[in-house]
């Protein structure tokens, strides 16, 4: 008898989440979506699966996320991290309860739900996570201070929890997207771009799916580019 794969996606009603969900569904994962805008429980129905509206933020909402998925199918496989989006102004024009604000949504919505589904991981031999991270986070750009800031917090979280777990067999990576078709387009991004063209959520959706699979059984700790070759570090 076969085991069901189950993967919990947050920040999941739209953009490069939603594509995620869609994805890992189509490659036969139970899905269960968190989104505080009442999307993730309409794309969840679609997919066959459960969907709680709700915040990230919210250590309540998450854990009644996860338990839905144990009490439906008594395992969680694969977590896939997103996020909506922080402050963004002059540096020095942030404010401190923006500062505060940003961390949360960009950071600490991650650190939330890999300690609720870690135990479970352990539990059942295993298991994958990815985080929605962004290209920028080791090129900062001054588009998006609070969200480089903390995602290059989020890659060093990463690499001590890939430190800690390898050895439990669960992996963390982050995907780190460039411009993609879930963001306004614009001619100076596009040509910013060497490819030429703004990739899609389900290409990122793919790289995701591909991490959390076990043909990347030996890739943890990383930080993947999904940008069409925009970033210049290594």
């Amino acid at each position: 008898m076969s085991v069901e794969k189950v993967a919990i996606v947050t920040a999941g009603g739209s953009g490069m989440g939603a594509a995620a969900a869609r994805r890992l569904a189509h490659e036969g994962y139970r899905i269960a979506v968190l989104s505080s805008s009442g999307k993730g429980e309409a794309l969840a129905s679609e997919l066959g699966g459960i969907g709680v509206t709700g915040s990230n933020q919210s250590n309540d909402d998450l854990q009644r996320l996860v338990d839905l998925a144990m009490e439906k199918w008594g395992r969680i496989d694969a977590l896939v991290n997103s996020a909506g989006h922080g402050a963004r102004a002059p540096i020095l024009d942030i404010t401190d309860e923006d500062w505060h604000n940003s961390l949360e949504v960009y950071f600490l919505s991650a650190v939330r739900s890999v300690r609720l589904v870690t135990p479970i991981m352990q539990a059942q031999g295993g298991g994958a996570i990815v985080n929605i991270s962004t290209a920028w986070a080791f090129e900062p750009s001054e588009l998006f201070p609070t969200s480089t800031v903390f995602r290059a917090g989020l890659a060093n979280f990463t690499k001590i929890f890939a430190d800690s777990y390898a050895a439990k067999n669960i992996r963390i990576n982050n995907v780190l997207p460039g411009w993609i078709d879930s963001l306004p387009a614009t001619n100076e991004r596009r040509d910013s771009v060497p490819m030429g063209r703004y990739g899609k959520a389900e290409e990122v959706a793919a790289t995701i799916a591909f991490l959390l699979s076990a043909d990347a059984g030996y890739i943890t700790g990383q930080n993947i580019r999904v940008d069409g070759g925009i970033s210049r570090g290594l």
